[in-house]
């Protein structure tokens, strides 16, 4: 056989195609799902980790030291195979969710944390000064400032991550590249493989530059 029709077989890739979409629709829920909660669970853990009493102070760092350390693969396999050992079942859908957004959470507190920690302090004296509580400061003074600063990091995040949710096929996580792995062994063929990479190129490259577009954006902005 030809290198063309080994790795770019279009009669392979066609027939297979209703897998590769269904698989994809899982990879966007997924992705989807997982950045909202990551990104809300990250910004809560750095306001825990800056402005909460010690004892919380100190669980909150030691969640995002844990998990930025934890590669995402061995998180995946722990909340999906060790959790139903303390009593505690989830489908392979919440479980990719759960862990992937743990990992993201982690990363998004510490680029928040960055961003609060960049702003002047002079700003927040100031807003007391004029009587604003800490809710009012943090929501209206410090969060809109640190978000235009951890936007750039915190969209490249969470780029990795959505290309990340391919390893949620080793949960049973029925996403794009579990479904391109189940029709490259009917098929006998890697060309469903090269599909689902091409499709993963389609979608994550605009992020990627998307990526860079807010960077230079808001460098020029500071």
């Amino acid at each position: 056989m030809s290198f063309l029709d080994t790795f770019l077989n279009t009669d392979v890739m066609w027939r297979v195609f209703p897998m590769l979409i269904a698989g994809l629709k899982n990879t966007l829920a997924l992705a989807v799902t997982t950045l909202l909660i990551g990104s809300v669970a990250g910004i809560l853990l750095c306001i825990l980790r800056l402005y909460a009493p010690k004892p919380i102070n100190y669980l909150a760092v030691g969640i995002v030291d844990i998990f930025r350390a934890l590669p995402i693969l061995v998180v995946l396999v722990l909340v999906y195979y060790a959790l139903p050992f303390v009593g505690v079942r989830l489908s392979s859908f919440t479980s990719a969710v759960f862990a992937l957004a743990l990992v993201l959470s982690a990363f998004t507190a510490e680029v928040f944390r960055a961003g609060i920690q960049s702003i002047p302090a002079g700003q927040t004296e100031a807003a007391r000064a004029l009587g604003l509580h800490f809710p009012a400061i943090l929501w209206k003074v410090i969060l809109p400032q640190a978000l235009r600063i951890a936007t750039p990091p915190h969209t490249s995040n969470c780029v990795a991550i959505a290309k990340d949710t391919s390893l949620a096929s080793v949960v049973a996580m029925p996403d794009l590249l579990k479904q391109a792995t189940d029709a490259q062994a009917l098929t006998a063929n890697p060309s469903p493989l090269i599909a689902a990479a091409l499709i993963y190129l389609v979608i994550l490259w605009p992020a990627v530059r998307l990526v860079a577009m807010l960077e230079r954006r808001f460098s020029h902005a500071r």
